[in-house]
């Protein structure tokens, strides 16, 4: 009887280390841009008047 390692029965050959990397980030990459892609649909901003007081010293030319 062969052992557990025959030539009948050979693993897979693994995947290298960057292309794991790549998936990796790619399907991050996806998740984050899903994400941004629900806010903007999903998400109403609300609108408001904003109001900034400039000092009079930076209206003047130097």
């Amino acid at each position: 009887m062969p052992g557990p390692r025959s030539r009948d029965c050979e693993s897979p050959p693994e995947v290298p280390t960057l292309f794991r990397f790549l998936v990796f980030v790619a399907i991050i990459a996806g998740i984050v841009f899903g994400g941004m892609v629900a806010l903007v649909t999903f998400v109403q901003p609300v609108q408001r008047e904003m109001v900034e007081i400039v000092p009079p010293e930076k209206l003047q030319p130097r």
